[in-house]
């Protein structure tokens, strides 16, 4: 009998090496999503050799099975939450850049309703029980002081680490991913990646997108010679227009997700301007975000670089800004431009209050602006930001006209905690769903849209000539539009390619207070907005924005999800790669080189 037992607890450390991975590995998938429908059986032996070996790795470095095990059980545990509320806030999963953004997540993580839905809570449940279960080997493999045990976890960790490094690389290996492993590789639609490949496959998948490597062929005098015969002609500088740029936070029009009704439009005077009217560009955003990652919009609208070309969920502001840029605001400074960049919050967010000035702003301001500004629940409201857009423009310097980029707060998610608040109650109703969040979204959309009607309607009365280009960075998460696609018969999880496209769709317009040609209806992306924009107010762009103005007549749209031609043909940015070749060799150009450029010239 106690022979009998011996054993029995000799194997209870075997047992739980192959038990715990394993539970862990699916567990994790579970937080979001039943691993068990949405992966291959390969995809089942790939991620449990993985999670396998990384808890070889740790016996290797702890000498401990219990130490081991519960480690991997409580990292798992905890990425498996932080994903799961990112998710839930983003509509995107964790990506390795997400490392860049802590401090901007953290800033805005008190808005946001943190309660877990009954799925989350039993994973968490089983993952504390799982922990109590890695607990329970007590005896140690290896002894301190036994050389033989010394080599024995030197040989795993060389075994484990190797195990790790080959299974990485081959997820970075194009050829081994598509026609070996058969993985779903699209980058655009991440939530998938990690629904088929698993969760840490799919991050271990997008480390390779870290770096940006340079386009085959690429040289610095290849790029030179390619501007060259772009270079604008020059300017009157007699009769500069003031150009104010809002970049609207999560304004968007559900609307295109499918039909729902409401009590009353919630954006009559943007469906007005949409619809035609005088003086006015107006139409179809494509944007490259959607839920977050606003710094994303504003880095294309002013630079006119594509995210298409940079990892899905990058952020260039963080990760590629090391110098000067040349931008929108650079080029209007050049031709005599006050320059100013607004936005009612924390100045680190994002890292704009570095990215800002090498962008060319010479005057910034953040939430200190705006200290006896009104809110909507914790945010300046859009119509107290516009206010401080007209003190600017009232006080800018004699005789000098005014760019300003303004990005607005008043709309930022979360939508479910508006009742902890006495300065906001939603007037919006949304017929057919029980849904909190929609109605309280769209009610500040009709905010938003008033307030928009109030600074036309200003500049409407200024005799200096004022163009006004409004838009929104992105739609909301997947959470907010949810019930909208319940009543069109599907849902953020059921999307086909060509209706995940409409995700990244938002409204816009370029307005003025004096003549220039109309358009309506216009598909565009948030990379040539810029040079619509300088061609509006007839301003020659500089080379770069003069090519991608012509390049736009070829392909009106390139964003990170979709890329759209003339002929109407939608296909993802890897399937155009030849007729982009020439964009991608001058972005790469105008966001590394020359950065490089300026960073040898400080030093």
């Amino acid at each position: 009998m106690q022979k009998g037992t011996t054993v029995f607890k000799k194997l209870i450390p075997w047992a739980l090496m192959l038990l715990v991975p394993a539970a862990n590995c699916y567990l994790l998938d579970f937080y979001t999503h039943n691993p068990f429908e949405t992966m291959a059986f390969r995809v089942h032996v790939m991620n449990l050799l993985l999670f396998f070996f990384l808890a070889v790795l740790g016996l290797s470095l702890t000498g401990s099975v219990r130490a081991a095990l519960s480690v991997l059980t409580v990292f798992c545990a905890g990425y498996g939450l932080a994903g799961y509320y990112v998710l839930s806030f983003r509509g995107v999963p964790i990506q390795p850049w997400d490392l860049f953004s802590l401090d901007t997540a953290a800033s805005v993580a008190n808005h946001y309703d943190y309660s877990l839905n009954s799925n989350a809570r039993i994973v968490l449940a089983c993952f504390f029980l799982l922990f109590l279960l890695s607990l329970l080997p007590k005896t140690s493999w290896f002894s301190k002081k036994n050389k033989r045990s010394a080599l024995i976890r030197l040989g795993l960790f060389l075994t484990s680490a190797l195990f790790l490094f080959c299974y990485t690389s081959m997820l970075h290996n194009e050829k081994i991913v598509e026609q070996k492993l058969r993985l779903y590789d699209k980058l655009f639609t991440p939530t998938v990646i990690q629904s088929r490949n698993g969760t840490l496959t799919a991050f271990l998948m997008e480390l390779q997108y870290l770096s940006v490597e340079k386009p085959e062929g690429y040289s610095d005098q290849a790029a030179q010679t390619l501007l060259s015969s772009y270079e604008p002609k020059q300017t009157d500088a007699e009769d500069l227009p003031n150009i104010i740029v809002i970049m609207n936070e999560a304004f968007s029009d559900p609307a295109v997700l499918g039909d729902f009704s409401t009590n009353e439009d919630y954006m009559p005077f943007v469906h007005q301007l949409l619809a035609g009217a005088e003086n006015t560009v107006s139409g179809h955003l494509h944007v490259s975000v959607k839920g977050g990652n606003t710094a994303n919009t504003e880095f294309e609208y002013l630079t006119g670089n594509t995210m298409a070309f940079l990892p899905y969920g990058s952020i260039p502001y963080q990760q590629y800004i090391r110098g000067n840029l040349p931008t929108m605001a650079s080029y209007l400074a050049s031709l005599g431009y006050h320059t100013v960049a607004m936005h009612p919050y924390r100045a680190a967010g994002w890292n704009r209050d570095h990215v800002y000035p090498q962008f060319g702003f010479s005057e910034i301001h953040f939430q200190e602006f705006f200290s006896d500004s009104a809110r909507i629940r914790n945010y300046v409201s859009d119509i107290a930001d516009y206010e401080k857009i007209i003190q600017v423009y009232q006080e800018k310097p004699a005789g000098k006209p005014l760019f300003l980029f303004n990005v607005t707060m008043q709309n930022h998610s979360s939508y479910s905690d508006w009742d902890e608040y006495d300065n906001f109650s939603p007037r919006i109703t949304v017929a057919n769903t029980s849904s909190k969040i929609l109605p309280a979204y769209l009610s500040l959309i009709r905010i938003s849209d008033d307030a928009i009607f109030s600074l036309v309607d200003y500049f409407s009365r200024q005799e200096e000539k004022t163009i006004l280009v409004f838009f929104g960075d992105h739609q909301p998460a997947d959470s907010v539009v949810e019930p909208i696609l319940k009543q069109n018969n599907t849902g953020s999880s059921q999307l086909t390619e060509e209706e995940e496209f409409l995700r990244y769709e938002v409204p816009f317009f370029i307005w003025a207070n004096y003549d220039i040609p109309e358009e309506k209806d216009v598909d565009t992306s948030a990379n040539f907005l810029g040079a619509k924009t300088l061609r509006a107010a007839g301003i020659e762009p500089p080379a770069y924005f003069s090519f991608l103005d012509a390049l736009s007549q070829t392909v009106p749209v390139v964003s990170a999800s979709h890329v759209q031609t003339a002929d109407g043909t939608v296909t993802d940015v890897k399937a155009q790669y030849d007729l982009l070749s020439d964009y991608r060799l001058l972005q790469y150009n105008q966001l590394f080189a020359a950065a490089k450029e300026t960073e040898e010239s400080e030093k």
